[in-house]
């Protein structure tokens, strides 16, 4: 025998290759034994750790011809360009939801499972996926390193701001075929959807209101709370929701800068004139039943509909004047708490005036006029 006693050693007394790889100490299937220094991430081939340090490299070489946005790899720019096809070969038995790629619809499929097993250890909220959790946790941060750079205003994420520039660019691709109304993005047309659809499955326990969408709920329970936390600089007057006050502020500004097409009247806010438009379009406005006047609001109905009566069940406790409605009596209350409300450009004297006859821009008219 060419063999010498002593197993696993050939003529020369060397051990066989087989014998020293089962020496070795084995890594057992699916172990992760490279680690990225960046952000902690295990990987187990040293092709996908590779590949994984482009991220933190910052170099994006591969650009979409379409839609410009870059890469650090060509397999995810390949992926990338099935969304330009439109073509979702990938659907949801569910809810018939339909993907371009295979890790979305699994993704997907977790929201229909009820598993949220990522918890945020700042505020408790619970995420279905790990990536959304991450993203989530940039708002504790409270970095937002990604500025706006037509308006100024600040992102936590690159994608939230290359959705919010879509407003600037005035491209709505997403018609909604019921009323014609046009956005700019997909998520927001199929919010708005909602509304023809008649449901408001989200309902306030303090109230009774429903809403279409679990968003518009949260920001309704904002009144219940009775917190306004933000207050306007110029007259006092407080918000419980910051859009609101920014909104507000505009009517201290003087400028109406957005205009009716259709009567010619101004207005503060974009907003303010879209709300305008829908009495001449006669969708979704509230009528009173009793003499037919149209109102944009709710609101504006509910404070219409005191004109009807002749009770006046609000009295003043300091001057026991008598008033038909709620926020007539608060309006004339603020007289005597003598809150600085406008300050006029005309005289630079403020004064104090009674908010429910007089607004802003009616004070500046007379004082224009020397009626003061």
């Amino acid at each position: 025998s060419h063999l010498i006693k002593g197993r696993g050693k050939d003529q020369h007394g060397a051990r066989s290759q087989r014998s020293q790889e089962a020496d070795k100490p084995h890594r057992k299937k699916g172990q992760k034994k490279y680690t990225c220094d960046e952000c902690g991430k295990y990987f187990t081939h040293l092709g996908n750790f590779k590949t994984h340090q482009l991220v933190h490299s910052g170099v994006k070489a591969y650009s979409c011809d379409l839609c410009g946005k870059s890469f650090g790899q060509a397999g995810t720019l390949k992926k990338h360009k099935v969304i330009h096809s439109g073509v979702k070969a990938y659907c949801c038995d569910e809810c018939g939801k339909s993907f371009t790629q295979p890790s979305h619809l699994n993704a997907h499929q977790l929201t229909h499972s009820g598993v949220k097993a990522h918890r945020c250890n700042l505020c408790g909220k619970y995420f279905t996926q790990a990536g959304t959790l991450r993203i989530h946790q940039l708002i504790h941060s409270g970095v937002k390193a990604h500025r706006c750079n037509l308006c100024g205003k600040y992102f936590t994420r690159a994608g939230t701001l290359r959705k919010h520039q879509l407003v600037h660019s005035g491209f709505k691709a997403h018609y909604c075929d019921l009323c014609g109304k046009s956005f700019s993005q997909a998520g927001n047309l199929k919010t708005h959807q909602l509304i023809h659809s008649g449901v408001k499955p989200y309902i306030c326990d303090l109230c009774g209101k429903s809403f279409a969408h679990p968003r518009s709920l949260k920001m309704h329970q904002l009144i219940h709370t009775g917190v306004k936390a933000h207050s306007c600089d110029q007259c006092g007057k407080t918000f419980a929701r910051s859009c609101n006050l920014r909104r507000h502020q505009d009517t201290h500004s003087g400028i109406k800068a957005n205009s009716c097409d259709k009567c010619g009247k101004t207005f503060s806010s974009i907003s303010y004139l879209k709300r305008h438009l829908r009495i001449h379009t006669r969708q979704d406005v509230y009528c009173c039943d009793q003499c037919e006047k149209v109102f944009t609001t709710a609101t504006q109905l509910h404070h219409h509909t005191f004109t009807h009566t002749e009770e006046r069940p609000y009295k003043c406790d300091l001057c026991e004047k008598t008033f038909k409605a709620p926020h007539s009596l608060k309006g004339h209350q603020q007289i005597h708490t003598r809150r600085k409300l406008y300050k006029c450009s005309y005289c630079e004297v403020c004064i104090y005036i009674f908010i429910l006859y007089f607004k802003p821009d009616c004070l500046e008219q007379l004082c224009s006029l020397n009626l003061f």
